[in-house]
């Protein structure tokens, strides 16, 4: 970002997404975590795609596992939006460039956002490539995209209420479409390396059950608009401490590409069965 207004920003890229697509509105917006890109290929019928970092405000995704893509998909009679990658603080992002895409989403006309993630699992009875609905959070990275200036007056005031920050209708929509699915409440810190043992002792006794470096300022900035969300979380690697081996970026990658005809199936169901606007 450069000092220029977020919301302004966010509606511009919204045009322009609106003239690469020739789809006036988008429905749902679907943010795909590290490993998740190539879901992308099967959630639905194709009708653009944008380069991501072609748009304003977006900078391209530098994490493997990540597209430098925003596809325009029809999916369950629904305009949707997935975007192939996401920004994050560790990258040395700020949070308005973090919650960019959520603020176009919304912009672009989406009142729903999917977002997925992998993460660490705090619970031990969880196996690598759990899927677990995220029924709450905890913001520790010591950032929000709710600080600083106040929005302009063509928004929602900045007190937003995340008493719901995630949608108990799409979980429950999410669970009727795949009943192995987990709950969890999951834990953003900042990023940028793994969490020690005695952080992850903390977490646990803070009422965590997934960690990760990504979605809680985007869970933020989706409420704040006034959209409803679903988490989704894939169990990558137990957490440290918990984990027989040393955490690597490696095994995220593999955990989600041996999950992702799950995660497509899910991802589906829920588009499919979520009540006509």
């Amino acid at each position: 970002m450069t000092g220029q207004d977020p919301y302004a920003l966010a509606g511009e890229a919204a045009e322009s997404i609106r003239a690469a697509t020739e789809v006036d509105t988008h429905d749902v917006a679907l943010v795909l975590g590290s490993g998740w890109a190539a879901a992308a290929d099967r959630i639905g019928d194709v009708r653009a795609d944008i380069e991501l970092s072609s748009l304003p405000g977006f900078p391209p995704p530098s994490v493997a596992g990540h597209r430098n893509l925003l596809r325009s998909v029809e999916a369950g009679g629904r305009n949707l939006l997935v975007f192939g990658g996401r920004a994050h603080l560790y990258e040395g992002h700020e949070p308005d460039t973090v919650v960019h895409g959520v603020r176009t989403a919304a912009a672009a006309g989406c009142s729903t956002v999917i977002l997925t993630n992998a993460a660490g699992g705090l619970n031990p009875e969880w196996p690598v490539g759990q899927l677990v609905m995220i029924e709450d959070q905890i913001n520790i990275t010591g950032r929000s995209p709710m600080a600083g200036p106040p929005p302009p007056d063509d928004q929602p005031g900045r007190f937003s209420d995340m008493t719901d920050a995630y949608s108990p209708a799409l979980r429950a929509l999410a669970h009727r479409v795949d009943d192995g699915l987990a709950d969890g409440v999951y834990v953003g810190l900042l990023g940028g390396n793994y969490e020690t043992p005695a952080e992850i002792r903390m977490i646990a006794t803070m009422g965590g059950d997934l960690v990760g470096m990504s979605t809680v300022l985007e869970a933020i900035a989706a409420r704040h608009l006034g959209l409803d969300v679903l988490g989704i979380s894939l169990v990558t690697n137990l957490a440290a401490g918990l984990s027989p081996a040393p955490l690597a970026h490696g095994e995220v990658l593999e955990a989600a590409k041996e999950a992702e005809t799950r995660v497509v199936d899910l991802i589906r169901g829920v588009l499919a069965g979520m009540p006509s606007s």
